[in-house]
Formats: C-alpha cells, sequence, structure tokens
C-alpha cells in the first residue's frame, strides 16, 4: 500500500510528465513548479528544494556550456568543418562515416547540440558539392553526435546518473567509466551505418539542395514546390497602388501575399522595405495562394504567371536557407514579431518543418527550434545575417566567422588539460570543469559575456529544478519501492535486470528527452541494482546509455529537432533508420558490460 506521501510525489510526476508531453509549458518551467510542489508538499526540505542550483553536476554542465563556447568563439571546431569540406568529396558510403564519425569525435569534448550545429553548414556544403543528398548525411551526423556522447563523461545524462549514485552513497562515475563500454557502441554504431543504415536513410530532396544565387525560380518549384505560388503582377496606370507605399496598400494584410522584388526602372528592387513606394509600370514578383492573388485584379492590377524561365524579368537575387538553432531568442516569435524584413532586409518566401513546407502566411508561424526558412534577397544582407548568433545560415560562403581565432591555441591547450585532469586527477569534475571555464575567461578565449550567452540556462534550471525529484524519490523510499519490483527480475540474472532498466529508460527517452528520464528512472535503477546485487554502477552506466539512444522519435533530442528541417525529414525517417541502431546500442552496451563491468 502507497504512504500519503509516495502518492503525492506519483501526482506531482504524472502531472509534470503530462505538461512536458503536451508541451503546454516549456520543460525548464515545469522543472521549477516541481521544486516549489515538492518544498510546499513537505516531500523535500527547503534547503534539498534548491540544494540542485548547487549540486556538482550543475556546476559540471555549466563549465562544459562556458568551454563549449571557447571552442566555437576561437574557431577550433570551424577549423574542423572546414577540414570536412576539404576531404569530404567521394562517395556516399565516405560521408556518411565522416560525419558521423566527426560528430561523435566532437560530442566527446563538447555539448552535442553545439556539435551539431557547427557541423551542420559543412555537412550541407559537402553533400551539395558531391551531389549527395542532405537527407542522406544529417541523420548520421545527428546520431553520430549522439552515440559519440555515450563514449564521455560530459553528457547531462551521464552526469546526473553519477551525482544520483553519490546521493544514494555509492561511488560516482567518471571518464573513463564510459569510454570503453560508449567506444565499443561508436565502433558498432559506424559499421552498422555503412551497411544496412545508410539504405534505410531517405533520398528526398530537402531545403536548398541544389540551391545557387540567382536561380530563385527554379529552387522554390523543386525545393518547395512553389512555382504555382509564384506570381507576376503588372501595375497599370490607374491602379489602386499606384504612388502607394508596400504598407499602406495592405497587400500582404489584406491577402497574405508576399511581395518577393519590384521591378522599377529596369532593374529589380529585392526585399522592398514597407515604404517602398509602387508606380505605374511597375511589376510586383509576388507569392501567395491563386485564389488570394487573383483578387489583386479587382485591385486594377494585371495578374500573370513567373515560371522557372519564362517570367518577364529577370530578378537577380541570392537564395539562402536559415535555421533557427537551440538558444535563439527568436524561438516562440513570429517573423513579424521581430520585424525581420525591416531589419535585415530578406524575404522568407517558405517555412520548413517536420518536412512539411509552408508557403503562405509565412510571417505569422511562431518559429521553433529546427525551422527552416527559404529566404530570399541581396547577397550581402545574407552575409550580414550570418553574424548574428539568433540565425544559422547554410551557405558555406556567409558562414558566421570566429570572433578570436588567434586563441585557438589557448582553447585546445585548456580543452586537453581539463580532459587530462578528469582522467587522471582526483579533483572532482565540477571543480575540473570550473577550471576550465574559469581559464578560458581568463586566456580571453571567450569574455565573460559571451561565457553567460553560451550557457544554455534552460537545460540548468531544468537539471537543477528536477534534481529534487529524485531526493523525493529516495526520501519517501518510491524509489525502494519501484527498484524492489524492478528487481524481482534478479532471479533471471543481470543482464535481463540491465536490459529491462535499458528498454524502460530508451521508450521513455523519446517522449520526454534523456535528461528528464535520468532524473526519473537514475534512483529508480540505482535502488534496483543494490536490491539484487548488481553492481549499481554499472546499472547507472546502462541507463545513462540509454538517454542518449534518442533514435526512433526527433523529439527524442534537439539535435534530431535541428536536422529535421535542413534534411527534410519526417517523424518515420528517424525511426526506420533508428530502430536498427537502437538495437546496435544494446547489443554494444551488452558487450561492453561483458567485457568491462563482469555482467
Amino acid at each position: 500500500m502507497l504512504s500519503l506521501q509516495e502518492i503525492i510525489l506519483l501526482v506531482i510526476i504524472l502531472a509534470a510528465l503530462a505538461l512536458i508531453i503536451s508541451n503546454r509549458l516549456r520543460a525548464d518551467l515545469v522543472a521549477l513548479l516541481v521544486l516549489l510542489a515538492l518544498a510546499f508538499t513537505g516531500l523535500v526540505t527547503a534547503q534539498e528544494a534548491v540544494s540542485g542550483f548547487s549540486r556538482s553536476a550543475v556546476i559540471t554542465i555549466i563549465g562544459l556550456f562556458v568551454i563549449t563556447q571557447g571552442l566555437e568563439n576561437t574557431g577550433v571546431v570551424q577549423w574542423t568543418a572546414n577540414r570536412l569540406r576539404a576531404i569530404g568529396g567521394g562517395s556516399e558510403t565516405r560521408l556518411v562515416l565522416l560525419f558521423m564519425a566527426t560528430g561523435a569525435l566532437l560530442s566527446l569534448i563538447m555539448n552535442n547540440i553545439a556539435a551539431g550545429a557547427v557541423l551542420l553548414p559543412a555537412a550541407i556544403q559537402v553533400s551539395r558539392d558531391s551531389g549527395v543528398r542532405t537527407s542522406k548525411v544529417l541523420i548520421p551526423l545527428s546520431f553520430g553526435t549522439l552515440v559519440g556522447g555515450m563514449a564521455t563523461y560530459f553528457t547531462t545524462a551521464n552526469i546526473i546518473l553519477g551525482t544520483i549514485l553519490t546521493d544514494q552513497g555509492q561511488v560516482g562515475l567518471d571518464m573513463l567509466d564510459f569510454l570503453p563500454t560508449g567506444g565499443v557502441i561508436v565502433l558498432l554504431s559506424l559499421l552498422y551505418m555503412a551497411t544496412l543504415g545508410r539504405r534505410l536513410l531517405p533520398d528526398r530532396e530537402s531545403v536548398g539542395q541544389n540551391v545557387s544565387p540567382h536561380s530563385l525560380s527554379r529552387s522554390l518549384s523543386e525545393t518547395y514546390h512553389l512555382e504555382e505560388r509564384l506570381w507576376e503582377v503588372e501595375v497599370p496606370p490607374g491602379s489602386r497602388l499606384v504612388h502607394a507605399t508596400l504598407q499602406d496598400s495592405h497587400i500582404g494584410e489584406l491577402l497574405g501575399i508576399t511581395v518577393v522584388a519590384i521591378w522599377h526602372g529596369g532593374h529589380a528592387i529585392l526585399a522592398p522595405v514597407p515604404t517602398q513606394r509602387i508606380h505605374a509600370g511597375d511589376y510586383l514578383l509576388v507569392l501567395g495562394r491563386e485564389d488570394r492573388v487573383t483578387r489583386l485584379a479587382e485591385w486594377g492590377l494585371i495578374v500573370g504567371r513567373q515560371h522557372a524561365n519564362n517570367g518577364r524579368h529577370y530578378y537577380a537575387v541570392d537564395l539562402t536557407e536559415v535555421v533557427i538553432p537551440p538558444r535563439s531568442a527568436a524561438i516562440g516569435k513570429t517573423l513579424i514579431d521581430l520585424r525581420f524584413r525591416n531589419k535585415y532586409g530578406l524575404t522568407s518566401v517558405a517555412l520548413w518543418r517536420e518536412g512539411r513546407s509552408y508557403r503562405t502566411d509565412v510571417g505569422t508561424f511562431p518559429l521553433e527550434v529546427g525551422d527552416a526558412l527559404l529566404m530570399v534577397g541581396p547577397a550581402n544582407r545574407i552575409k550580414s545575417l550570418a553574424q548574428e548568433r539568433d540565425y544559422m545560415v547554410l551557405q558555406s560562403s556567409h558562414i558566421h566567422q570566429p570572433p578570436r581565432p588567434e586563441k585557438a591555441g589557448w582553447a585546445l591547450l585548456i580543452t586537453a588539460l581539463v580532459l587530462l585532469a578528469a582522467i587522471f586527477t582526483t579533483f572532482s569534475l565540477a571543480e575540473v570543469m570550473l577550471a576550465g571555464a574559469a581559464a578560458m575567461m581568463l586566456t580571453g578565449c571567450v569574455n565573460v559575456d559571451d561565457a553567460y550567452r553560451g550557457i544554455e540556462w534552460r537545460v540548468v534550471f531544468l537539471i537543477a529544478g528536477m534534481l529534487p525529484l529524485s531526493i523525493a524519490l529516495t526520501n519517501t523510499g518510491l524509489a525502494a519501492r519501484l527498484g524492489d519490483i524492478v528487481s524481482s527480475l534478479a532471479p533471471f540474472g543481470p543482464v535481463i535486470l540491465i536490459a529491462t532498466l535499458f528498454t524502460l529508460t530508451m521508450l521513455i527517452t523519446q517522449v520526454i528527452g534523456g535528461q528528464v528520464s535520468a532524473l526519473l528512472i537514475g534512483p529508480v535503477a540505482v535502488s534496483a541494482a543494490l536490491q539484487a546485487g548488481v553492481n549499481p554502477q554499472a546499472a547507472a552506466v546502462a541507463v545513462a546509455i540509454a538517454c542518449s539512444t534518442a533514435f526512433l522519435t526527433p523529439i527524442a533530442h534537439p539535435v534530431n529537432v535541428l536536422m529535421m528541417g535542413p534534411g527534410g525529414y519526417t517523424f518515420t525517417d528517424f525511426f526506420k533508420v533508428g530502430l536498427g541502431l537502437t538495437l546496435v546500442t544494446f547489443v554494444g552496451l551488452l558487450l561492453g558490460l561483458a567485457l568491462f563491468w563482469s555482467i
């Protein structure tokens, strides 16, 4: 029979999961509500409720974000991406292995999302140059960062599991606890992707494939299937638009039509500003649905078609794709809210989200991580946009330039010392990571303001807010009770017990992500292992690896979401490729546990 405290805790957990799954509230806000609920119901003390903000796990994660920012600011990671462009030509198999292996390598020393974000533009460019569809490259890149995270302590779920072990009076985890087993999984994953996995990758036209400057109409029709929505409209004398500005015309407000360019006086005005005046004899290149565009005839305009190469005028525009990265200030806002066209002089003509192209009222969509926007405008405006941290421009000639390339040597030295100290010294990982972050700032690899901006505060508050939940699971005895249920599998052997924990954690991860899964399943797994007489460190490693086995759905990990738009992927694409890799990961885990943990 459950106690009252256990019932209250279950209600809090179920309510938190419902809010996270429904996406009604942000996960970090849910974590703060959980913290408050635990404190006000007396399931944890006031000190325990806020203890997450001072825990070594949170300090380690903060240090990791700052070190990652230093590697980005000094161009170390960008240099790696440039080398990939230089050697990336060749077969599809070679590209798949190249980006998967590089993603895994970078994830050993930096945040998975940052590794994927930095390599994404390089993968796009190399795939174009090689004539390989980007849909063949980006899932391997994403999955590479995930399996790489299994082989290092510097992954959020791995850090959390180490903390949960110490909370229950057990020996924690370090770098060498993950590297051997994770290394086996990385090798098996590369073998899988080189053989069966790459055959399951979709062969699909995706955002920006074969895009080049001055190819607007062709790219729109082939990539976003917009040919039926691109029109050239003549403004004759007597039209109600003559002498009106774009904003006074209310053409977008009333009809939901986007004016991409204006042909005036023998030349094209690209991404015209709202104050641009329309004159008799002008031609408007507009984007919109036929039923809306044809209504312009009622305004006295002459509506015609602008097919691929048959238009009357040549609109020499540059074309680029822009992805919304994690930590962008644009998340949750619309292009209209951001006054994007006024600020950057670029027009967004389509949005790609979850495998679908949206071509009407693009400016009214609240932006999400991984959204890909097809934009047109002058090349110099695209270059300016590439310098903004809130947008990722997927075009090699416009990639953001690192601000401190002269400090690259220092960044590499600091990172190497942090890794060596984490492996070979007795200092705590929190101390080592914080020292590394301080060294990055003291040597000028990253200034203090950039360091704060580089920290993913949503993750910090999510972990700090949810850590008291693992304390409550232990304090109330609910973890031990659930662990007792799981430990009933002990007579079938430790392999069955660990396989059950892995499967349960992996399935939950597909829905709520690995960070929350680690906090929920970690205490139960450690309790179950202790009760069954199984090595709790081995059980913790298995659960941590399961938290990174986020291959079946794009929402299982932000790095998957980041690849959705540029790769033109659907939900099922991840399942088709990821199911086999999940099985490979499980086999690699069992092999690693047998070789290195005597399980």
